[in-house]
């Protein structure tokens, strides 16, 4: 008697023109897009003070600096979290 195996587990999507997609993905590109907005919609000028210093930057500058390092840092910890 053949026994009835439940399909692998897949992650969560859809399929776009003949390719799955993970919602996943598609949450992390419209984030992309909001961030881009965003940096892109504050072009004024601010003063930052860094320790000593008080540079005057425009906020974009600022905006997407700010961004890779948060990238950088949720790279590196998510990095740790999956190594045994």
């Amino acid at each position: 008697m053949a026994q009835n195996t439940p399909p692998p587990h897949r992650p969560p999507g859809i399929t776009v023109k003949g390719r799955d997609v993970r919602f996943r993905t598609i949450g992390l590109a419209v984030l992309a897009v909001l961030a881009i907005w965003f940096i892109a919609a504050n072009t004024g000028s601010v003063s930052v003070r860094l320790w000593i210093p008080t540079v005057t930057l425009p906020l974009w500058a600022v905006l997407t600096v700010t961004l890779l390092v948060g990238l950088l840092i949720g790279y590196v910890l998510g990095r740790r979290r999956t190594r045994p």
